[in-house]
């Protein structure tokens, strides 16, 4: 893997940080299984895209794309909060009505940012090559947001937050208003997965109908991979393990589809996905063969003591 493949993967692994924090807040913090963000993520590049085309600042874009996001998974948490809709079912509703949404707000299936100002284009004066630049700048969006939501989730409104993913039904006993709680965390989830979205859109160059298929998948993965790594304990690990998780997904991704030997290419992404997805589920509840053999071992020498 060349020096080019490996900043790639880290520039596209910070970008889907985002998308894993907003997984864990739905998934892990929450309690609620949400496929809103594959309509989410793309909702983000739609709504950036189109209005950087239609000359409004670049953060201003990227700001509007981040409220497209909440209001999406706000959605979702109405149809089930209101309507009594099963989460899954109702987020696939609101996936499924979002490609349409987007359609519209592109008016063609792609848009082209390539001539257009970016929220990196302020930087690019400063002698950074571009190689370099959008890891810098992605690690620093990531820091700032990785900070912010590890502070949110210590704070009151954030316990409460987690104590209804928890044990909704103790944390009503407790006087939170489990359902805007709820309504809250989902919005801010799609809202990070959506900027997630503006940020890829820009940082590549163009905004595409097909680009949030499978990011359900690849936020799991990131969040599964990072707890893995990390053995998680406490909210502020969980935000830095999602970070990691993503970071080190995308390094693996990318690694598989570079090494010659395997002989993989573009094609066989879904798959290479589904197996590191697979191994990072599998391997931390796998029987160590040495600890079993010396705890083997220990019990052999301790009931010969007894005797």
């Amino acid at each position: 893997m060349n020096l080019v493949s490996f900043l790639g993967a880290i520039e596209i692994g910070f970008v889907f940080a985002l998308v894993a924090l907003g997984v864990y807040l739905s998934f892990r913090i929450l309690n609620f299984p949400d496929l809103t963000v594959d309509g989410s993520f793309p909702l983000g590049a739609a709504v950036a895209a189109t209005l950087i085309i239609d000359g409004v600042d670049p953060y201003l874009a990227t700001g509007l794309a981040i409220v497209a996001g909440m209001l999406a998974g706000l959605v979702t948490a109405i149809l089930n909060l209101r309507f009594g809709i099963l989460h899954l079912l109702a987020s696939i509703l609101t996936m499924i009505a979002l490609y349409s949404v987007n359609l519209r707000i592109m008016g063609r299936p792609n848009l082209a940012l390539i001539t257009e100002p970016t929220v990196l284009t302020p930087f690019e004066g400063l002698g950074i090559s571009g190689l370099y630049l959008k890891p810098l700048f992605g690690a620093v969006v990531i820091a700032v947001v990785a900070l912010l939501l590890g502070w949110f989730l210590i704070t009151e409104y954030g316990l409460g937050m987690r104590a209804t993913g928890a044990n909704p039904r103790m944390a009503r006993a407790q006087g939170i208003a489990t359902a805007k709680v709820t309504a809250t965390g989902m919005a801010l989830s799609n809202g990070l997965v959506a900027l997630g979205g503006a940020l890829f859109a820009q940082m590549n160059g163009f905004a595409d109908i097909t680009i949030g298929t499978g990011t359900i998948v690849v936020g799991l993965a990131a969040v599964i991979a990072g707890e893995a790594i990390f053995r998680v304990r406490g909210v502020v690990m969980a935000v830095a393990a999602c970070i990691f998780g993503s970071i080190v997904y995308r390094l693996a991704i990318a690694f598989a589809l570079n090494a010659d030997y395997l002989g993989l290419t573009s094609a066989d992404l879904n798959l290479v996905t589904a197996v590191l997805v697979a191994l990072a589920l599998i391997l931390p509840g796998a029987r160590n063969p040495f600890k079993a053999l010396l705890a083997r071992r220990n019990g052999v020498n301790g009931g010969g003591g007894g005797a």
